[in-house]
This record gives structure tokens, sequence and C-alpha cells, in this order.
């Protein structure tokens, strides 16, 4: 019985070591993240992307659509307070739609 306690102690340790070098991996910084200076210069001058709209996320990140009018390309991004920029999706074909709130007043 102590041999099979033993062991699993062993196995839930070897476990828990997994995941928190797992974790430590996922807080470097991922690839497809920069400083913001990095990432918009790259978006202007390799696609000609252009900010495009604007609104803040959780943890007071900044969610941003840049886009090209000139070849339709576009990417999302998502800042951290702390500047770090990290590209989220990304495609062709975006279209600059305009709408307007509907007359407000009596529906009946």
């Amino acid at each position: 019985m102590k041999l099979i306690l033993s062991l699993l102690l062993i196995g839930v340790s070897l476990f828990w070591n997994g995941i928190s070098k797992a974790e430590a991996q996922t807080v470097r910084r991922p690839q497809n993240c920069a400083p913001r200076d990095a990432v918009l210069n790259r978006l202007a001058k390799s696609y000609g992307e252009i900010q495009q709209s604007q609104g803040l996320g959780a943890n007071n990140a900044i969610i941003e659509v840049f886009a090209s009018d000139t070849t339709g390309s576009w990417t999302i991004t998502v800042t951290m307070p702390s500047g770090l920029t990290c590209l989220v999706a990304s495609g062709q074909a975006f279209e600059s739609l305009t709408k307007t709130q509907p007359p407000t007043g009596d529906d009946t």
C-alpha cells in the first residue's frame, strides 16, 4: 500500500511539474506578439494597413482592427497594458460599413 501511495505521489508531482513548465512557456512572448510600435510598423509597411477601429477588452486590453482599403487585407490585434501587441486574426476582403441608427420615436 505504501508503494502504491508513493508511486501515486510521484506521478502527481511529475504531472504538476509538467503543468508548471507548460505555464512558464506560455508566459514567454508568443511568436505572434511583439512591441506595439514594431507591429504597427509592420502592418503599415508590409500590408498598407491602418487602424480602422478600437475597443477596450478584458483586463484593459485594447482590441484593434487594422485594414487596407487598397488591398482589402485586415488584421485584428490585442495590446496588453504592458505594450505587448499580439495578432489575433487576419484575412482578406475588408469592407468598411457605415451604419446609421434607426430613427427613434413611437413604433405604433
